[in-house]
């Protein structure tokens, strides 16, 4: 196993956890994000969207152990981070825990795509 392949799945592995996190702790991500649980129907968005669908595009390339399959979890990185990047200088949002998500995901993106 090379050194890049250690970082893909250290790359999936931390989105399942990210996943896990708002999944199981859907309350606990407004210091991070901001995005405040603060009804049934948000706890429901956090769980489902960035619990679920981290924890399930995370899983993927272990369940389809593909190259193409850690690419495109690549792709999803860098196309958060694009969004994130232009909405930081649309919406003045330069805040730290952004440059931290912004830098994440253009790491993963990065090495998941190569």
């Amino acid at each position: 196993m090379t050194f890049l392949q250690i970082l893909k799945i250290i790359a999936a592995l931390g989105t399942i956890a990210t996943g896990l996190l708002s999944l199981l702790r859907p309350r606990s991500i407004k210091d991070f994000t901001g995005l405040e649980a603060s009804s049934p129907r948000a706890v429901t968005e956090i769980r489902s969207v960035l619990g679920g669908l981290f924890v399930g595009v995370g899983l993927a390339p272990f369940l389809l152990p593909h190259p193409a399959v850690f690419q495109t979890l690549g792709v999803m990185y860098l196309a958060i981070g694009l969004v994130r990047a232009v909405s930081m200088v649309v919406d003045k949002s330069t805040e730290r825990s952004n440059v931290i998500s912004l830098v994440v995901e253009i790491v993963f993106g990065v090495i998941l795509v190569v």
